[in-house]
């Protein structure tokens, strides 16, 4: 077990390599089952996701082969080949460990006509139900029930295309319609799909293994089925997240920061925000700039909603920058209940936030100060760790295991700009 030290005040100066999405790279790992033929994905980020996704494929029969260690801001190479499926059940200890690791259902059913994956369980920013993934599967033509806590699909003679119409925006259930219905047989139309960059992503790849997808990045796409898919190779996209929080630490400590191997294209919405409180953005050769100096942030209200709207991974993160902002901010959150856990740790550090249901109450304060504080969540570990860059004193961010799932080399990313952070056993 680590913690992480940071001794606030240090202004940031230089580059951070941004790696790849782990949000992407997690559905596309999983699309190394819709084939017998080799998937090769380069810019994997190594993250204790993505080995828990490896592990999963692992029990399936894939081979998975990971080559090519990942430097600093450029990911490693998976090569995955699911010759033939030794099984088609996600146990309960495996899915517990990873919610993501539920996108294995459809290209499971897809691929072998069957699969039994266990349900995900609720976690800690709220219960997140499968729902619209079940529906879904079963406009396909797939018998779906739910025993003893597992998800059992069946479609013996094959997948059907189908209209698949969600009632509101489900990045993971996308991804699953998604993989499912390229092999199905016949066209499938997914209205109210997810137009988050990374389910352009895992089209992208599919596509490329030969199947027949137009639509991405619209709230409709189409899909014509295929018998089969082959070996392809892709790189994950950038981490628009990571780049966000990237951008946020800047703006929360001051300095001047390019952000490599990005897009402002991935973070419109971040980018605006961002400006509007103070920050200047620049688009560059290798990604953007960040610059913040002189005064302190101006304050500014947002709510989370799906790409290409302000997401909610980044809520957690902003709450830290209005935290010290001038002014008075609203911060609702559309997206996930329970996505407040961090205002507690953020008070410890003293923050004046105060929650109204799905919304938070931020009055900016001149400084913060340093604490002993606890991660609940991925996205609110990095908060704290932004919070311990601008307050005064010393930070330590207990449970940083969160952030490992998601984060990749953060305290040396930030390090390298000038920040003092340091990871230290507990």
């Amino acid at each position: 077990m680590y913690k992480i030290r940071i001794r606030g005040g240090a202004r940031l100066k230089g580059e951070i390599p941004i790696s790849g999405a782990k949000n992407a790279a997690l559905p596309l790992m999983a699309a190394g089952l819709l084939t017998g033929e080799p998937l090769v994905l380069t810019n994997v980020p190594k993250l204790a996701d993505v080995a828990f996704m490896a592990d999963l494929l692992r029990l399936f029969g894939v081979d998975v082969e990971w080559t090519g260690e990942a430097s600093l801001g450029q990911g490693g190479r998976y090569r995955l080949r699911a010759g033939t499926l030794q099984g088609t059940t996600a146990d309960y200890d495996i899915v517990r460990k990873m919610r993501a690791s539920f996108v294995v259902l459809g290209p499971l059913l897809a691929r072998a006509g069957e699969a039994k994956v266990s349900l995900p369980g609720g976690c800690a920013i709220g219960a997140r139900p499968v729902d619209l993934h079940l529906k879904a599967l079963e406009a396909l033509g797939a018998t779906v029930e739910l025993t003893e806590g597992y998800v059992i699909a069946s479609a013996p003679k094959g997948l059907k295309g189908a209209v698949i119409e969600f009632p509101f925006v489900s990045v993971g259930a996308t991804e699953n319609a998604l993989m499912a219905a390229v092999l199905a047989e016949g066209r499938t139309v997914i209205a109210n799909a997810a137009r988050e960059p990374e389910i352009g992503d895992l089209g992208r790849c599919l596509s490329a293994m030969g199947a027949k997808i137009t639509g991405l990045g619209t709230p409709r796409i189409e899909v014509e089925g295929v018998d089969r898919l082959h070996a392809a190779e892709h790189s994950v996209l950038p981490d628009r997240i990571e780049t966000g929080t990237y951008a946020m630490a800047v703006a929360i400590a001051g300095g001047e920061v390019e952000l490599t191997g990005t897009s402002l294209e991935l973070v419109g919405a971040v980018a605006d925000l961002l400006k509007s409180v103070g920050a200047e953005i620049a688009a560059t050769k290798r990604g953007f700039k960040v610059t913040r100096n002189g005064y302190r942030p101006v304050s500014a209200s947002v709510e989370t909603q799906p790409f290409p709207g302000f997401p909610t991974d980044l809520q957690a993160q902003f709450m830290a920058l209005m935290a010290t902002a001038e002014g008075v901010s609203r911060i609702r959150e559309t997206i996930f209940e329970n996505r407040f856990m961090h205002v507690p740790e953020l008070l410890r550090m003293g923050a004046d936030i105060k929650v109204d249901g799905d919304t938070a109450i931020v009055t900016g304060v001149p400084s913060l100060t340093g604490a002993q504080v606890m991660a609940t969540d991925l996205r609110a570990s990095s908060s704290l760790v932004l919070a311990g860059l601008a307050a005064e004193g010393e930070t330590i961010v207990n449970r940083v295991y969160h952030l490992d799932r998601g984060f990749e080399r953060l305290e040396e990313k930030l390090g390298r700009v000038g920040a003092d952070i340091e990871r230290l056993p507990t």
